[in-house]
């Protein structure tokens, strides 16, 4: 490929002819954002707040401002150099069967499958491994634009019925249905205002636990707080209105609950859990009577305590009580004292990661150095083997019930699409199940693991994605993605628009970050609240050492993060602007003083703490990106995307970030951009045509911003050792 070695001049922005006339227009073409003079005070410091009233979705001033920005940004993006070429691209490389990893219930496998453009996959069942499928559920057919996604699936034991949820435009609510496996035909059960939650049958089939919030009111529905979640049981063939409330608390608004029927049906495991924290409580109750109560067991909100399985009153956790790389452990619930539990599987210098009980023995994953180890254990806890892997990659699945002689797994890496394995549990063998094909040369990528040092000397990994032929000494277009937070783990996984970025000739660089779950949660805990500044500091100094080893310069390095990732982006731009040429905060988090204000964000305090706290306000007063903008600075180019239908991040973040950054923008400095999804939410089951034309508008956005003429093949084939691609059919 050939590249520009010039700095892209900074853009002026024109202003289509579509704009709404009764928006202003500033100077630079912007859509002329109103400002207030909205004063809070927190602990006696007074914040401006000016662009507030961006927050209300349903004005109609805040609806003329998205068509404004919208209008500045989509005609923008659709005429940048070589988007059209980058969109076919996508398109092309997208085109390929994906597999998702299967599962039994009464004789029958399911599995999840798209054909490569279909914008939602197609839930199939068939009676033998090797038989031919039929479609169960079709989510496709929901809807005309693929806005309506499958959100979980739940088969009943014997296999008969299968209750699943969908949501529309990526909204969080869900609703949930009943559908006959063997019909096809949905029975008239229909659940609603569902959040947060799956389903979970009784063994034999009458009906499920399921766990919901109050109806929302009115015009709040994207935006209201969310609180008083409910643990509920549907018998099958009644109305919702007349479902047993099993158990909630309305002492404890910000308790969440999950059920979960145990594999020998006996007991329901409710999960308490309250807001992110990893930490949980737990109660059970025994189902072999309608008139047992609910019991508590663990209650002390100590640690994590994932239900494994149980023989008969003793129960199974995966826990990191006393071990923060998390052990398995055993306790009697006749008798649960601490001083009682047996430990079955101990800690070791690797996160156990998760843990199914099939076969009789104990399947655990590890995360070794952020990559996936696979190994069984005996119910007694012996070691007994370990799964070879095709490399450093991530593992998923290996899920099923305690009698089952077979699970399935997916393995993915940075360029290895998810390929699915059917391991035989009698012997340990396990054999291709589906191999996807990409159009492309992924022989000709490969990925390295490096150490740096953060700020305060902590030892960082990093994984680098690139072309085999990658000139050493030489600064290349560089896109560092990152996350942080919330106790999740960054791990290998496959992307076709990251694909397209190497094929650009760009490398692609994955930090694990404190905050995030790699390394335990001592790892975790170094990343939250007073803490938060060391995931900002460790994510930049990953940058300075792709500068200082020569992979890239800051004229051609992008970072990149959604979600705690958009926060990542938007604190780092903000700290160090001539770090960077180009960010994409993608559904931020970037007002931290109000986050907790809207629909489920009360429950993200147990990472980054509350402005209602004096102490965790300063900390967060000092890195909110909406706050921390200075007017006059030169930012790096900056493509913000959000969805009107984010009901998880709501859009208000990124509209009131991406009104000050053009105000604070320095004169001449490079462009600000917002594009806001319609009928879109944070991410979730998004169609496949809008997650290729938004990877467009980045990618594109990238390359005008990095300098990278665009040079692509329109189809598939191979690439010589120069690293220019020659990949025709």
């Amino acid at each position: 490929m050939r590249f520009l070695t010039r700095v892209v001049p900074s853009l002026v922005l024109t202003l289509p002819a579509l704009l709404p006339s009764a928006l202003a227009v500033d100077s630079r073409g912007y859509p002329a954002t109103a400002k207030t003079n909205v004063v809070d005070t927190y602990h006696g410091v007074k914040v401006e707040d000016p662009y507030r009233w961006l927050e209300d979705d349903n004005a109609d001033a805040t609806k003329d401002w998205v068509q404004a920005q919208n209008a500045v940004t989509m005609p923008y993006l659709q005429s940048l150099p070589g988007r059209q070429a980058i969109y076919h691209r996508l398109k092309t490389l997208w085109n390929f069967e994906r597999y998702g990893v299967p599962f039994t219930e009464g004789g029958r496998y399911f599995y999840a499958k798209n054909d490569g453009l279909q914008n939602q996959s197609v839930i199939y069942t068939v009676d033998k491994l090797n038989g031919e499928p039929r479609v169960l559920i079709d989510p496709n057919a929901l809807s005309k634009d693929g806005t309506v996604a499958l959100t979980g699936l739940e088969v009943s034991r014997d296999g008969r019925l299968a209750a699943y949820g969908v949501a529309r435009s990526g909204s969080d609510w869900q609703e949930w249905r009943v559908r006959a496996v063997e019909t096809g035909e949905d029975l008239p059960d229909t659940i609603a205002w569902v959040k947060f939650s799956g389903a979970s049958w009784l063994k034999d089939g009458s009906g499920f636990f399921y766990s919901r919030y109050d109806a929302p009111a009115e015009g709040k529905e994207l935006s209201g707080a969310n609180y008083f979640h409910k643990l509920h049981f549907h018998k099958l063939g009644t109305p919702q209105s007349e479902d047993e409330l099993v158990y909630h608390r309305p002492d404890h608004k910000e308790w969440n609950f999950n059920g979960r029927v145990t594999d020998d049906g006996h007991y329901l495991i409710i999960t308490a859990t309250e807001g992110t924290d990893p930490k949980n409580r737990v109660l059970y109750k025994d189902l072999t009577s309608p008139t047992n109560a609910v019991q508590e067991l663990l209650m002390a909100f100590d640690a994590d305590y994932t239900f494994v399985g149980n023989e008969g009153p003793v129960f199974w956790f995966k826990t990191d009580h006393g071990a923060p790389n998390h052990r398995v452990i055993a306790l009697d619930i006749r008798d649960a004292k601490t001083a009682d539990w047996v430990e079955i599987i101990p800690e070791t210098q690797n996160k156990l990661e998760q843990v199914s009980l099939v076969n009789e023995h104990f399947i655990t994953e590890y995360l070794a150095d952020a990559t996936s180890v696979v190994r069984w254990h005996s119910l007694a806890g012996a070691a007994q083997g370990e799964l070879k892997l095709p490399g450093l990659g991530t593992v998923s699945g290996l899920g099923g019930r305690r009698g089952d002689r077979e699970t399935f797994y997916s393995f993915t890496s940075f360029t290895t699409p998810p390929t699915i394995y059917r391991l035989n549990l009698t012997n340990h063998t396990s054999e291709l199940f589906r191999k996807p094909q990409v159009r492309a040369n992924l022989d000709f990528y490969r990925t390295e693991q490096v150490f740096y040092s953060s700020r305060d000397g902590t030892r960082m990994p990093m994984f680098l994605t690139h072309s085999v032929a990658l000139s050493k000494g030489l600064t290349h277009p560089t896109l560092l993605y990152g996350y942080g937070g919330f106790n999740i783990s960054l791990t290998p996984t496959f992307s076709v628009a990251n694909l397209v970025w190497m094929e650009m000739g760009g490398v692609y660089a994955v930090p694990n970050l404190r905050g995030g779950g790699e390394y335990g949660e001592k790892w975790h805990q170094a990343g939250i609240k007073l803490n938060k500044q060391n995931v900002f500091d460790d994510f930049m100094a990953a940058a300075d050492w792709l500068v200082t080893n020569r992979y890239t310069k800051p004229s051609r390095l992008a970072i990149a993060g959604g979600s705690n990732g958009g926060l990542l982006v938007g604190a780092c731009m903000t700290q160090r602007p001539d770090l960077f040429a180009a960010a994409l905060p993608a559904v931020g988090v970037l007002d931290m003083l109000r986050f907790h204000q809207f629909t489920i964000g009360w429950a993200w305090t147990s990472d980054y703490g509350s402005s209602d706290n004096e102490t965790e306000f300063k900390a967060l007063y000092a890195y909110s990106p909406y706050h921390n903008l200075k007017p006059g600075t030169r930012y790096p180019a900056t493509l913000i995307t959000t969805a009107d239908h984010d009901d998880r991040v709501v859009p208000a973040h990124s509209f009131k970030f991406a009104a000050r950054l053009q105000e604070c923008q320095a004169p001449g400095g490079p462009p600000v951009l917002i594009r806001i999804e319609t009928k879109a939410g944070h991410g979730a089951g998004k169609p496949t045509d809008k997650q290729i034309e938004e990877a467009a508008d980045r990618l594109a956005f990238l390359a005008r911003m990095l300098g990278i003429k665009v040079d692509l093949p329109e189809e598939a084939g191979t690439s010589d050792s120069s690293g220019r691609n020659r990949q025709r059919p």
